[in-house]
């Protein structure tokens, strides 16, 4: 197993204005957050309901950092303090922040 990773989750409830929100997530707050020092890797994910029907999360933005240090560094520099913002003025209501850590492992090859 690799060494862990740290991410933050941003999970978005189902907006009142899809289309507004996605416009002001992908154009206003994407290139902000894709600037934050020590960003690693972006994992993004529209959702499409669950086993049982509809969910209350339409959006689950992930971006992995090396460190939980590195996370709280990029959280707390200049281009993370104006995507926080950018965050809070768009989604504030609808968004929940999460950090995680990450463990990932590559898949076991198949015997042929």
């Amino acid at each position: 197993m690799s060494s862990p990773a740290y991410k933050l989750i941003l999970l978005f409830k189902q907006p009142g204005d899809l289309a507004e929100f996605e416009r002001r997530w992908s154009e206003e707050f994407v290139p902000l957050a894709d600037k934050l020092p020590g960003l690693r890797k972006v994992a993004v994910s529209h959702t499409h309901g669950g086993p049982v029907g509809p969910v209350e999360i339409h959006l689950i933005h992930e971006m992995y950092f090396d460190s939980l240090t590195a996370l709280t560094a990029a959280l707390t520099s200049p281009e993370g303090v104006q995507a926080g913002q950018c965050l809070m003025n768009f989604a504030g209501r609808e968004v929940t922040l999460l950090f995680a850590e990450h463990m990932e492992d590559a898949p076991a090859a198949k015997s042929t």
